[in-house]
């Protein structure tokens, strides 16, 4: 599968490693422009690509930058992309620690339902939830005990089940969390956010999970 990655920090570069080494071909891009990523590239086998080539070049593409950067990306990013292709967001608001106050996530919207209003895309929820270097590290063949499993919540049931596929290629098994508007169950300060549990045990965090967003990551 052709792959695009817009972001390569710590979730990007994981997924682009774990990706590739999977067989899938991945075109990555950054802010500061395809010469950055020569080592990523020459590591991976990864295609260091422009963002819009990023967007244009999977048929899933991951959006993987800081919640503060969202509204910087180009404005016309998935114009004319195909419908069909999924668009995973990756990423956490934090007010206090990095991103600031974004009004429209303190007022009520999921983080991601944020996401796409500034890109004008829908999106899944997905990564967000794994520290990188669990991610990168700790992944498993399926059927494995402990085998840790991921939360993704979206609306489009057949981008959905896309992704789960290549999640498991990647080492991991994944639990449907529901709809985009239920992503606040895997958003930063819940029982799944932070954790490597398996089936199991991400489907009672997620249920054990409270709609009131914890302190520490509310505005200040």
């Amino acid at each position: 599968m052709n792959i695009g990655i817009i972001g390569a920090g710590h979730i990007g570069g994981a997924l682009t490693r774990l990706l590739t080494a999977a067989g899938h071909t991945v075109f990555v891009a950054n802010s500061r422009g395809p010469e950055s990523l020569t080592a990523l590239a020459k590591e991976t086998g990864a295609k260091a690509v422009a963002a819009r080539e990023a967007a244009r070049s999977g048929e899933i593409v991951i959006v993987t930058i800081p919640q503060i950067r969202v509204p910087d990306l180009p404005q016309d990013l998935f114009e004319s992309v195909d419908p069909a292709v999924a668009v995973v967001d990756t990423g956490n608001y934090y007010p206090r620690q990095r991103d600031g106050k974004i009004a429209a996530i303190e007022d009520g919207l999921t983080e991601s339902q944020w996401v796409e209003t500034q890109i004008g895309r829908p999106v899944l929820k997905a990564f967000n939830n794994i520290n990188w270097k669990n991610l990168l590290n700790d992944g498993k063949p399926a059927g494995s005990p402990g085998r840790i499993a991921l939360p993704v919540a979206g609306d489009d049931t057949n981008a959905k089940s896309k992704l789960i596929r290549l999640i498991d290629d990647i080492g991991f098994d994944a639990v449907d969390a529901g709809k985009l508007r239920d992503s606040w169950r895997q958003q930063p300060g819940t029982p799944v956010y932070g954790t490597n549990l398996d089936l199991a045990g991400v489907r009672d965090a997620l249920s054990e999970a409270s709609p009131i967003r914890n302190s520490d990551f509310l505005a200040e």
